[in-house]
């Protein structure tokens, strides 16, 4: 068994190439919404892929207020939530703020799972 993303995988999904078993994510996907949650399976269960856009430390704040209007604004765009609804993907527009304790929440997460694991670097 393999874990592949959505977007690398859906197409295949969607030929009959490849035999999707379950989402990793809390939720079931739009695009394959008869695809079970592994969560429904292992309560509690959660794993998702994110991408997101940062700008360097001390970027003075109407700069990152500016790109994150156009960001959201390009998200929110039909078009665009279109294509991503295509490839698997969901946009999940939010504010600078939200989307440093998204990451902070994210990093603690994941923190919890390396240290339950004894997950120690080579």
């Amino acid at each position: 068994m393999q874990v592949l993303g959505s977007i690398a995988s859906i197409e295949y999904v969607r030929a009959g190439k490849l035999r999707a078993l379950a989402v990793t994510t809390a939720t079931r996907s739009e695009a394959l919404p008869d695809l079970p949650t592994i969560g429904e399976f292992v309560p509690g269960y959660e794993a998702s892929g994110w991408y997101g856009i940062g700008a360097p430390k001390g970027t003075p704040v109407e700069i990152v207020e500016k790109l994150n209007k156009e960001i959201n604004a390009a998200l929110a765009d039909p078009r665009i939530k279109v294509r991503l609804a295509e490839l698997g993907g969901e946009p999940m527009p939010m504010s600078p703020g939200a989307f440093g304790k998204f990451i902070v929440d994210e990093t603690e997460k994941w923190a919890k799972v390396i240290r339950s694991a004894n997950i120690k670097p080579e």
